[in-house]
């Protein structure tokens, strides 16, 4: 694993500090990750990101290995979290959010996976829940309880895209980082 700080980051030690934990296949410089840790560094925020690099062994423990990695990104940091932002894979950070109460943006969390569904299950409202009403992996979603903002995106993939519609899919997402935005001006 490695972290790198995000071009752009408010370098005081006073600024808020967001940890962003890609998925396997879709790194930090992705557009749902990208976008949201440029519109951070802009609202003041310091954004330290996560570049998995996975073995065999890390796959078998892969919760263990998110959180571990959370963590060292959070020490690379300056020692704290103020906000993370995840997508996917790196949702299995939400058990340590909840735990350690650090508010958190989880961009199509893998719903099928009962440990993130129990998480986002105790999560309060600090924690944001977005995902697309054709991933199968957020259909658990629609019969959750729970106190957490709950965002299902209608017509959008795993990806939250919507097939077919670039423009759409434009729209779609700019509307999501603006909801991203007023979430996390929360905790700033």
């Amino acid at each position: 694993m490695s972290s790198f700080t995000w071009p752009g980051s408010a370098q005081q030690e006073a600024a808020p500090v967001a940890v962003i934990l890609p998925g396997t296949g879709y790194t930090a410089k992705a557009p749902l990750l990208y976008w949201s840790a440029v519109l951070l560094c802009q609202r003041g925020w310091r954004v330290q990101a996560v570049e998995w690099d996975m073995d065999p062994q890390a796959a078998d423990e892969s919760q263990a290995h998110v959180e571990r990695e959370l963590q060292q990104a959070g020490d690379a940091a300056g020692g704290r979290i103020d906000l993370v932002v995840a997508k996917s894979f790196g949702t299995l950070g939400l058990p340590w959010a909840v735990a350690h109460a650090v508010p958190g943006v989880w961009l199509t969390p893998v719903l099928t996976e009962a440990v993130i569904l129990d998480a986002l299950a105790q999560a309060s409202a600090a924690h944001l829940a977005v995902g697309g009403s054709r991933d199968p992996l957020w259909s658990p979603a629609m019969r959750l309880q729970t106190d957490a903002v709950v965002q299902t995106m209608e017509g959008a993939d795993h990806s939250l895209l919507l097939a077919d519609d670039w423009h759409g899919s434009l729209d779609l997402h700019k509307q999501l980082y603006e909801v991203i935005a007023e979430h996390a001006k929360r905790f700033r």
